[in-house]
């Protein structure tokens, strides 16, 4: 991925990302469970104390699995596509069992019974760090909205608007790594009388940080924070923050 360096004010984010003690740990966003070997490189990284940096990880490997085993609709890890997670779930059996303890089958297709709560809290997590890192925006309260859903649930039109870059009213804080990934489009608009014009849109686009694996839009705009979240082209997720 593409290292940017951060020129905003310093002074606005201070201490853990998440609770704004003393950060002592480097947290990598996204967690490399969610991610597959070789890893990108310039992986990004925010400070956070060693509590709240570990408190997070059974979550994510909770979260990583069950994406792996809805999509496989098993959790054999000899079904398993991604090996990471195959051996993940080979070496812990209490996670495969929580997982399967929670597997139906209805009309013929296996169903898993999702725990909420886990996966709220990873997003959370997730989105709260590209709020940092992109757009020096400290969002350490509970978010205005958080939402999430399978890709296969969500209607054309949605996704279509989803995954456009977000045309910009007002910019965010100057420097930082969102404001630099800006860039300008030109939309050539032709009259009803056979002239010609130009509009010029300042977009903010998707970052990739793995193709396919995972991908992330971090928008500061009219008062709202927004990060959008894709994970294995799977699970989608918005949560905002009202600054």
């Amino acid at each position: 991925m593409e290292q940017l360096q951060d020129y905003s004010d310093e002074r606005l984010l201070l201490g853990c990302i998440y609770c704004g003690a003393q950060g002592n740990t480097r947290e990598h966003i996204p967690s490399r469970v969610l991610l597959d070997k070789p890893y990108p490189e310039n992986l990004h990284v925010v400070e956070a104390c060693r509590p709240c940096n570990n408190g997070f990880s059974k979550d994510e490997e909770y979260l990583a699995c069950l994406i792996e085993a809805v999509i496989a609709g098993s959790t054999d890890p000899a079904e398993i596509e991604r090996p990471s997670i195959a051996a993940l779930l080979k070496r812990s059996i209490t996670l495969r069992s929580r997982l399967d303890s929670c597997k139906t089958v209805e009309n013929g297709r296996p169903v898993f019974t999702v725990e909420h709560e886990r996966v709220g809290r990873v997003l959370r997590k997730l989105a709260r760090c590209h709020a940092a890192y992109e757009l020096k925006q400290e969002c350490r309260e509970e978010p205005v909205s958080a939402w999430w859903q399978p890709m296969e649930m969500l209607s054309e039109p949605f996704l279509e608007q989803f995954n456009a870059p977000h045309a910009i009213q007002t910019y965010g804080e100057i420097g930082s790594r969102g404001m630099q990934r800006l860039r300008v489009a030109e939309i050539k608009l032709a009259g009803l009388s056979g002239g010609e014009g130009s509009l010029h849109l300042v977009l903010n686009d998707w970052v990739v940080v793995q193709e396919g694996r995972y991908r992330y839009q971090a928008i500061d705009d009219l008062g709202l924070v927004r990060v959008k979240i894709v994970i294995s082209e799977y699970l989608v997720s918005e949560i905002s923050w009202e600054i």
